[in-house]
């Protein structure tokens, strides 16, 4: 596999925003469990620049933001947050933001495969990792993991979709002379 300087980059000013938005930007919901829009940027990311970039975003950004919190990390969901990035990276190829030939079927797309990524990762991956690591009982965890979820795909959906699209429109489209 080829990541190339670009990724790199990508990668750390998108670890960079995940943790500025998760510790500064963020709503408190309940227990450590907050609403930010670092999902939205995380999926963009992901999109954009692949699956990989997505994994190591969620990865290196989630952890940094527990450190920051002083509650220590909590893997399950950093683990969950890397799930969401490497799923992420799938929903829309990257090559089409690139190119400026995103359409709205892309677009549609990105926002049902955001509904399934957080779905996964935040209904099974974060509440199953809470109950085989930390012992959690489960109706907390799902509830906590469901919730904070659904916040995080409306945050995607709304956001992650604009900033893909408006992404796109500042590409020059394949084959124009642009």
């Amino acid at each position: 596999m080829k990541y190339s300087i670009k990724q790199v980059v990508a990668t750390a000013i998108g670890s960079a925003i995940f943790f500025v938005l998760a510790r500064f930007v963020s709503i408190p919901i309940f227990a450590n469990t907050y609403l930010t829009l670092q999902y939205a940027v995380l999926g963009f990311f992901a999109a954009v620049f692949g699956p990989f970039c997505g994994l190591l975003i969620g990865l290196i950004g989630h952890t940094l933001t527990d450190l920051a919190f002083g509650w220590g990390i909590w893997w399950s969901w950093v683990i969950a947050s890397a799930v969401v990035g490497f799923l992420s990276g799938f929903v829309v190829k990257s090559k089409k933001a690139e190119e400026g030939a995103l359409e709205k079927s892309d677009l549609v797309r990105f926002i049902f495969g955001s509904l399934l990524v957080h779905g996964i990762s935040w209904g099974l991956v974060a509440p199953g990792l809470d109950i085989a690591i930390y012992a959690e009982p489960a109706n907390k965890v799902f509830i906590q993991g469901l919730i904070a979820g659904a916040g995080n795909f409306v945050f995607t959906a709304v956001i992650g979709t604009a900033l893909l699209a408006a992404y796109a429109k500042t590409r020059v489209k394949t084959g124009s002379l642009g």
